[in-house]
């Protein structure tokens, strides 16, 4: 979470009020000092320095797994809000009708009811109401099967912000899990850009680069990178983004980028089928 305690007890206040309840919550103050005051039963995770998205939700899933048996995690961002009451009894239905079902992404949608181009997870779509299988997800809000946790392992903590959804989808993908877009399944958010953040540009492009050497077959890496270099050359309009970008770009070639397991052709096959294939 980080320092909206409005937002965040609305978000707890809805969640408190699902149709079917959640068994356990967490709230990760991620670095942000003293938590507010929170209802009772929701458990408050104070970390003294931030972690970053990827490393704050994997301490809510360690906090998760140590009260028992744990089989479907939801993700929420603080400022997001459940305004219908039956997204958890629906979630939980589609995890019990596919046991292959790994990564549920929720459809995200402002005040309006407007979703943003960037928060449909498939290239090219024009309707954000055309649910199915992708090949990534949004971390605003989703759900993970813990079973596919325990076996594909948590979220990349060096990526810190920024494509950590997409790392955490291709393994999930490569292990034969099935990652799926239901828009019927509604986070209300406020209209924002990533590129508020100061740090984007230089993650973006240092996460970019690590996505492909840590996941993507020898073949696919400079193929991937010299598209995406491309496009982004295309669509910068600012210099100084640009002159992070091209900066973050250089760190992610010259650090590691952790444990490398690149997937499987019949992945890349699979992926190109459900319309992207890892090249773009």
């Amino acid at each position: 979470m980080g320092t909206r305690p409005a937002e965040l007890r609305a978000l707890l206040d809805a969640v408190a009020g699902q149709d079917e309840p959640a068994a356990r919550t967490v709230v990760v103050g991620n670095g942000t000092g003293t938590l507010p005051e929170l209802p009772e039963g929701v458990t408050g995770v104070e970390l003294p320095e931030n972690r970053g998205v990827s490393g704050g939700r994997n301490v809510a899933i360690e906090t998760l797994r140590s009260f028992g048996d744990v089989d479907v995690v939801v993700d929420l961002d603080d400022d997001g809000l459940l305004v219908d009451r039956d997204v958890f009894r629906r979630l939980a239905d589609l995890y019990a009708e596919d046991p292959a079902l790994g990564v549920v992404s929720f459809r995200i949608a402002d005040e309006t009811g407007e979703t943003q181009r960037r928060h449909v997870p498939r290239l090219g779509a024009k309707d954000p109401m055309r649910g199915g299988e992708v090949t990534t997800f949004l971390g605003g809000g989703h759900g993970l099967s813990m079973r596919m946790l325990d076996g594909i392992g948590g979220w990349p903590e060096e990526f810190f912000f920024t494509h950590e959804e997409t790392d955490l989808a291709w393994r999930a993908l490569d292990a034969g899990w099935k990652v799926v877009y239901a828009p019927e399944l509604l986070l209300q958010h406020p209209r924002t850009s990533p590129a508020r953040h100061a740090v984007y540009h230089r993650m973006t492009a240092r996460n970019r680069v690590w996505l492909a050497k840590r996941n993507l077959p020898a073949l696919l890496v400079p193929v991937y990178l010299g598209v995406w270099t491309l496009l982004t050359l295309a669509r910068t309009r600012s210099l100084p983004g640009l002159g992070a970008w091209l900066a973050g770009f250089a760190e992610g070639v010259r650090r590691p980028a952790g444990p490398r397991a690149p997937i499987r052709w019949s992945t890349v096959l699979r992926m190109t089928r459900l319309g992207r294939p890892p090249v773009i």
